[in-house]
């Protein structure tokens, strides 16, 4: 069975297309922080680690975590292999950071060692990486300011070469308590003589406590997956229920070992969105769209299904799947579009823009089975606008300073990224894909966790906005949902060329980023103003305004953790955890 291509359904009541800009606020926000005994665990790429790769799943690893489960509580680990907690509940009045788990580092791995990580699993359960290689699941009961308990570790096992947890869920299920991990590798391929000879690693491991009755009972591995890819993903979790896998990544991966044993490649299926030959054609004009789509030969008007709404389009024959079928790019007006059968096999529909003017990228969210027609007017008009880009020199006027760009020389963090970008859901029984996402130029933006309960939310960029997107994966139809839009923060962000971090407050109530440096952005959503403001050049009253602040850190030491919840920010360095009251709800 071929995975389903997929197309996420923006939720256009969560959109402001009149949204102006954010201004820029000069209110202090209140800083606190609190010195550390011990230095963050910061562990430093080595010459052997140099892909992009490396630099992204290690290099730019973000070493403070926030506890979901427990309000402004946040964990890190420190160099002495503490790991430490610090809940706040009075600014003014910050303690030190906790000790509620130790471990002992290895120092055989020598340059191979990675940063220790941790993963908050359930609100008593957390999964724990020493960077070595080993893994611990502990038991934490109840966390949170009030608990001084320290953690149990039930299990502790080597899994072999260091790795960092992506994510980690618990699960009970006739009786039998399991906790699914993932952990990520970048790992050397011997064989692999094209590249960098790197590959990135995905390891599915279900550890679950034995079920007898009158002993002890005790935790094992039941279950080892890995999946292979050359991208490192920018969002990978388990379902809550450990029945199945998301991972958004610019290249994709498939599962090649399962317990041990290889795991058989059947290349008779390729997925939908790989098919290169085009089964539409669509062209446009500032009021209307034409599109014509490919029908068996010979088919009738009562076969044809067509069904049109103003923002969703459904094309198909009677007894088949059908062949188009997704969200429009934009409103039509279903009552003044139109269709009719040419030639026995192909159907001609004609669309009626409701915004006439605005030009189309595509034609149904996310669908690349379709070719753009240009009208030799448009394809002339376009020449035109672009041609004092162009010259038929190869390179007509040099610059001895600035010699010409050489392709060969640019890093893959120089291009764009690829068409290959997807959100993939895999089934953990079927060990497949079922449903793939074409995000092309949604550029990923960050992960956040909303409610503990169900998987992360990321971020993506649509457009200049940045639309948050709640996985359900047991909703089928709808397997991700658009819960939460921040107005140009896409736009913004792509301007910040020093931004490290990114994250926003689980109730959605601002967005922030932050560089390598000392600052950090906060972008609240619009709110009433006390005052009465008018547009000058439109001649129209504001009612809301979103606001820009900016915070600068008294540090000059790099920035290696950023959190966000909803009254508070939370950034690490190496020495000092600061706290940022951005509000006081």
């Amino acid at each position: 069975m071929a995975a389903s291509n997929y197309s996420l359904k923006v939720n256009r009541d969560l959109l402001d297309p009149k949204f102006e800009s954010y201004r820029l606020s000069l209110d202090a926000i209140p800083t606190y922080n609190v010195e550390l005994d011990a230095a963050v665990e910061e562990v430093k790429l080595t010459d052997t680690q140099y892909t992009l790769e490396h630099m992204r799943a290690f290099g730019m690893y973000n070493y403070l975590h926030l506890d979901p489960w427990y309000e402004d509580s946040v964990l890190f680990v420190d160099c002495k292999g503490r790991v430490l907690s610090l809940t706040v509940t009075l600014d003014t009045a910050l303690g030190k950071p906790r000790e509620v788990y130790r471990f002992i580092a290895d120092p055989s791995q020598g340059d191979s060692q990675l940063c220790a990580s941790l993963s908050l699993t359930s609100a008593t359960w957390a999964a724990l990486s020493d960077g070595a290689g080993r893994l611990y699941l502990l038991r934490t009961g109840k966390r949170g300011n009030s608990s001084h308990m320290k953690w149990e570790p039930l299990f502790s096992e080597d899994m072999g070469e260091p790795f960092t947890i992506l994510h980690s869920v618990s699960h009970v299920q006739d009786g039998v308590h399991t906790m699914e991990v993932l952990l990520l590798r970048v790992q050397k391929d011997l064989q692999e003589t094209k590249g960098s000879g790197y590959f990135v690693s995905l390891e599915w491991i279900s550890v679950a406590n034995s079920a007898g009755q009158g002993q002890e009972k005790k935790y094992e591995v039941r279950k080892r997956r890995v999946l292979r890819g050359k991208s490192v993903p920018h969002y990978a979790a388990v379902e809550p229920k450990g029945t199945g896998l998301m991972v958004a990544s610019e290249k994709p991966f498939v599962f090649t070992r399962v317990d041990g044993c290889p795991v058989e490649q059947v290349d008779s299926e390729p997925m939908e969105m790989e098919k290169t030959d085009h089964i539409y054609f669509w062209l446009q004009t500032a009021e209307d769209i034409t599109l014509c789509v490919r029908m068996p030969e010979g088919v009738t008007k009562e076969e044809v299904q067509f069904k049109l709404t103003g923002d969703s389009i459904s094309i198909g024959v009677r007894g088949f799947p059908a062949v188009l079928e997704g969200q429009l790019y934009a409103s039509v007006d279903p009552e003044a579009s139109a269709w009719i059968i040419k030639n026995q096999k192909s159907l001609e529909v004609t669309l009626q823009k409701r915004d006439e003017g605005p030009v189309w990228p595509e034609l149904v969210m996310g669908d690349r089975r379709g070719e753009y027609v240009m009208s030799s007017e448009q394809a002339a008009l376009l020449q035109d606008r672009l041609a004092y880009l162009t010259s038929e020199d190869l390179n007509g006027n040099p610059d001895v300073d600035k010699p010409p760009c050489n392709s060969q020389e640019l890093e893959d963090c120089d291009g764009f990224p690829e068409d290959s970008f997807s959100l993939t859901h895999f089934s953990g029984e079927l060990l497949k894909p079922t449903q793939v996402v074409n995000l092309g130029s949604h550029q990923y933006l960050f992960t956040v966790d909303v409610n503990p309960c169900d998987m992360p939310c990321l971020c993506l960029r649509h457009d200049v906005d940045a639309l948050v997107w709640q996985p359900r994966p047991d909703q089928p139809s709808n397997m991700w949902e658009h819960i939460a839009t921040f107005n140009a923060l896409g736009y913004v962000q792509a301007s910040k060329r020093d931004k490290k971090f990114a994250t926003c407050a689980p109730n959605f109530s601002y967005a922030s980023l932050c560089e390598c440096l000392r600052r950090t952005f906060i972008y609240r959503q619009p709110s009433p103003v006390e005052t009465v403001l008018f547009n000058r050049k439109q001649g129209r009253q504001i009612g809301q305004v979103a606001k820009q602040q900016v915070a600068s850190l008294d540090s000059d030491k790099p920035i290696l953790g950023f959190r966000a919840t909803n009254e508070r920010l939370y950034i690490l360095t190496s020495s000092h955890i600061f706290v940022l009251k951005v509000n006081n709800n």
